[in-house]
């Protein structure tokens, strides 16, 4: 799979975590996978415990982690001040220019 499909898994949306990165606009935040990787937790194993997971999702957390610690921009964060309020530009795929 492709970088940029890889990354589309993962969503920003205001109302959920708080535009934390999430993964396919489930209640999943790519910063808990990568905790429970960073923890010593396999692919396997996190894939059991979360079965409706699949292993590009583990890998496109991956690739986010990367991509994130090398400088690219690769969110918007978007604070809310009014979950009724939220601008167009915040809910939204990532979409990268590879």
């Amino acid at each position: 799979m492709a970088d940029a499909e890889l990354l589309a898994r993962i969503q920003v949306t205001p109302k959920i975590f708080g535009g934390k990165p999430i993964i396919r606009g489930m209640r999943i935040a790519v910063e808990h996978i990568l905790g429970m990787l960073a923890a010593g937790e396999t692919a396997e194993t996190i894939l059991k415990e979360y079965p409706f997971l699949e292993p590009e999702d583990i890998q496109a957390c991956l690739l986010f982690a990367y991509r994130s610690v090398t400088g690219e921009q690769v969110h918007e964060r978007c604070g809310l001040r009014n979950p009724d309020e939220v601008p167009a530009r915040c809910v939204r795929l990532f979409a990268l220019s590879l």
